[in-house]
């Protein structure tokens, strides 16, 4: 067997052989410590930086929600016991309401269509609009105890909203449903004065800008009725447009008027609505008008007084007036006694 020879090839300089390839540098080694900080340094960067995302996220979101609140598209249950009604007068009387047992009906049934709106104050939520709304969760939830009375649906509007837009916002929702009296926007005119140091036209010019020129001469005029015999009537709701007019104007011409109403409505204390329209309407009749009118409402009132020379009774029927008390009138000077009955026809106007 032959043996083969291996021989060493020279290439001359310039030839196209490859030159050996450089051997590859090894890493470069680093210790444990040095690791350690490297990854705990891109986790805090990572960190850092979902961090921000998280924040710009949630900043986003605050704005949204703000703004939502604003245009009235946030709804919430609201604790009943959290809705306050201090900050604005309502626009609502306390007297009878003939159609509240409709509205409790309906809530109990069908549940409430139309949420309230309140302020979210940060603290607890103050009532814009759905007084009578409200009032019926509550008593549905005192007599039956529901759970699902405890609560009321509502819209939230954002904090700070400016007092003048809030009460804009509670009237003009009564204006558009138009189940709101004159004596109740009368009164809340008078009230909104006085609370923001207004002159009453200038009151009734912010309010109830969205209404006509005409209306808000009628509420004028109701402003004026209620700020003059508003403590004494009991169903001022139930005044119809043309009698609170001629009220008012008369209050305004004729003092005297006043005076008689008010004493009519101490005699009579009407117990309902048609009763109390009648007094109303009697005591703006000429005097002749009157005797042929017959006896008012109620054909006999009696009323009790107390004086410091006892108790005194005074009966008013058709045609007499008497006064009982422990006293012998025959006893006093006729001319006191003429001076002190003539004062009394005066005052009421006989």
């Amino acid at each position: 067997m032959s043996k083969r020879r291996v021989f060493d090839i020279d290439f001359e300089p310039g030839s196209d052989a490859p030159e050996p390839a450089a051997p590859a540098p090894e890493p470069a080694r680093r210790g444990p410590m040095a690791s350690a900080i490297s990854e705990n340094a891109e986790a805090l960067t990572e960190r850092a930086a979902a961090e921000a995302a998280i924040r710009a996220e949630n900043d986003r979101l605050a704005h949204e929600y703000v703004s939502l609140k604003r245009d009235g598209a946030i709804v919430a249950r609201v604790p009943l016991g959290d809705v306050a009604m201090t900050k604005l007068t309502r626009d609502r009387g306390t007297g009878n309401d003939p159609d509240f047992e409709e509205l409790k009906t309906s809530i109990r049934d069908l549940g409430l269509s139309n949420p309230i709106q309140v302020e979210d104050t940060g603290e607890g939520y103050e009532l814009i609009q759905g007084f009578r709304r409200l009032k019926a969760h509550k008593a549905l939830f005192e007599e039956t105890g529901d759970d699902r009375f405890a609560t009321i649906p509502a819209v939230l509007v954002a904090k700070g909203e400016a007092l003048e837009k809030l009460y804009r916002r509670m009237v003009d929702e009564n204006l558009i449903r138009r189940d709101i009296s004159f004596a109740e926007m009368g009164q809340l005119a008078a009230a909104y004065a006085s609370q923001m140091g207004l002159e009453v036209s200038d009151a009734i010019a912010t309010l109830y800008a969205s209404a006509g020129r005409q209306k808000r001469s009628y509420i004028a005029h109701f402003a004026t009725l209620m700020s003059l015999m508003g403590h004494k009537l009991q169903y001022p709701e139930a005044i119809p447009r043309s009698l609170g007019l001629r009220l008012s104007k008369a209050f305004v011409e004729t003092p005297k008027v006043r005076q008689q109403l008010d004493a009519v409505l101490n005699a009579h204390q009407p117990e309902t609505p048609e009763a109390e329209l009648a007094l109303l309407s009697q005591v703006l009749m000429p005097p002749a008008d009157k005797a042929a009118a017959g006896p008012s409402a109620s054909s006999k009132t009696t009323l009790k007084l107390s004086r410091k020379e006892g108790a005194v009774k005074v009966t008013g029927a058709k045609g007499k007036i008497e006064l009982q008390m422990d006293r012998d009138f025959g006893a006093v000077d006729p001319r006191r006694l003429e001076v002190a009955v003539r004062a009394m026809l005066d005052e009421l106007g006989l």
